[in-house]
């Protein structure tokens, strides 16, 4: 019986190898062809972008697809097996594994626990601490709204009706006119997702993402089995590329889009109004369903910015427009309160399905975040997290331009991510090197289809002052690591924390 659930055909692997090919030349001895090919998978492995338990091609399909001898290849699948990271039998291939002992690697970007704090810093997971005093506030005022649901059965899986009724006022006093039949409150915007693929993109359907993009709800959309089709960004921070944009549309008809309009992530990127209506219409005209995620849209950091009107106010009939928002970003990653907005049709929908999901969202939660809305507290909080976080990005791009005066990047004015290009060096390198000098980054490939962005790697604005400079001493002790070759061959690190 074969010990592999998934199989990585030999095109795609030869893709993703190749995307970490991007090395300065003359930073340290290059590995020998096969040594090289073998940390090439390895990483993949490590990373997450290959699946532990995933077939490999057969040597000479592989050798094929990269272009070298067939010994090369034989060479680095002996050495994979030697060092834990390869299976094999006969008759039935040669599968990854990691070495005993060792973590599986992570799919996302899981945070790390809690005692692992004291000896990481952990830029994985773009959160901050909650806002008190008025998460406190919050839970308080929403333990004295509760007693009159407690004599219910618990179970409202469209969300709170007075919940529901101040997220569509909210929605009306922007300009864009909602009843609360256009709201349905989720755990998260993760779960408002996750909902909506279900119910638009079945198991191989098209869905187009931006490029890179946020690398959770890509890991959502391919385990729920979407065909990914990415779109390049615009260069720097200019937002969307609409050529790009109407040729896929028109092309590929995917079924969904995904973009996150306000501060993307990675990149940190505000498209304008203009970009925002073409888009909408350019969807409209394909039949595609375009979800904009805006859990980013109230985190601006510069005082002067003039904000873009959100992309559902372009989607007067509300037939090709689904919103996502959250309270997760913008006051706590702890307060998994997420919302959709869109026609009264898709939201029954979206609400029948959930019967077979996780049939509603915790009470206590919505009301923290109902008392929040409708007392003010809610502006309080959000404004105590833009100061905070507006404080961390100027201390971590002071720290990174002294340590690190070749990475390159443009500086967002809002979000909670700088996306950097690493000077050259690999990301998935600097992650994996990252964990052995006490610095937990992801690598840019996680944001990415198919192993693109191997240059880069994502940056929270999640700390400051000492820290924010300890961090960029580490990364640039971690990028001296990389530049120098280690990380390769029998100097690899054999321990990965996710």
């Amino acid at each position: 019986m074969a010990q592999w659930t998934s199989a990585v055909g030999s095109a795609q692997l030869a893709r993703m190898i190749a995307s970490q090919q991007d090395r300065p030349a003359g930073t340290g001895r290059r590995p020998a062809a096969y040594r090289a090919l073998a940390d090439g998978i390895r990483l993949l492995v490590l990373e997450g972008r290959v699946p532990v338990a995933a077939r490999l091609p057969a040597e000479r399909e592989l050798a094929v697809a990269l272009n070298v001898s067939r010994t090369t290849v034989a060479a680095a699948y002996e050495a994979l097996r030697s060092e834990g990271f390869l299976e094999s039998r006969r008759g039935a291939g040669s599968w990854t594994a990691v070495p005993a002992g060792n973590p599986l690697p992570a799919r996302g970007l899981e945070p790390l626990p809690p005692e692992s704090l004291g000896s990481m810093i952990d830029l994985g997971c773009a959160a901050l601490p909650a806002p008190e005093p008025w998460l406190t506030r919050a839970v308080q005022g929403a333990l004295e709204e509760l007693p009159p649901y407690a004599h219910t059965h618990g179970d409202y899986p469209a969300g709170l009706p007075a919940l529901r009724q101040t997220i569509a006022d909210r929605y009306s006093a922007r300009g864009i006119p909602t009843m609360p039949e256009q709201i349905m409150v989720t755990t998260g915007a993760m779960g408002a997702i996750d909902a909506i693929c279900h119910l638009f993109a079945g198991r191989g359907e098209r869905i187009a993402v931006e490029s890179p993009s946020y690398a959770n709800i890509l890991q959502l959309m391919r385990e729920a089995g979407a065909r990914l089709v990415p779109v390049a960004m615009a260069q720097g921070l200019s937002g969307w590329d609409m050529d790009r944009w109407r040729q896929v549309l028109r092309d590929s008809a995917p079924r969904l889009a995904y973009v996150v309009a306000d501060f993307h992530n990675p990149t940190g990127a505000l498209p304008d109004d203009t970009q925002r209506r073409a888009l909408v219409e350019a969807a409209r005209s394909a039949g595609t369903v375009l979800v904009a995620d805006e859990t980013m849209s109230e985190l601006w950091l510069d005082d002067d910015l003039e904000l873009p009107r959100p992309v559902c106010a372009f989607d007067p009939g509300g037939a090709t427009v689904i919103t996502v928002g959250s309270a997760s970003k913008a006051f706590w990653a702890g307060m998994r309160i997420g919302w959709v907005r869109a026609a009264p049709e898709v939201i029954r929908s979206l609400v029948s399905a959930r019967a077979y999901a996780d049939l509603g969202t915790p009470v206590l939660e919505q009301l923290a975040v109902n008392w929040l809305l409708n007392t003010g507290g809610w502006e309080e909080a959000v404004g105590l997290r833009r100061g905070q976080a507006r404080e961390n990005r100027d201390a971590l791009i002071a720290a990174v331009r002294r340590e690190l005066p070749d990475w390159e990047f443009e500086v967002p004015s809002g979000g909670l991510t700088l996306w950097v290009r690493a000077g050259g060096l690999s990301g998935s390198r600097l992650a994996e090197l990252g964990e052995r000098v006490g610095v937990r980054v992801p690598s840019g490939p996680r944001f990415g289809v198919d192993g693109a962005f191997e240059g880069y790697v994502r940056l929270p604005f999640t700390v400051g002052g000492a820290v924010a400079d300890e961090a960029a001493t580490r990364l640039a002790a971690a990028a001296r690591l990389v530049a120098s070759g280690a990380g390769t061959g029998a100097e690899a690190p054999r321990t990965f924390v996710a």
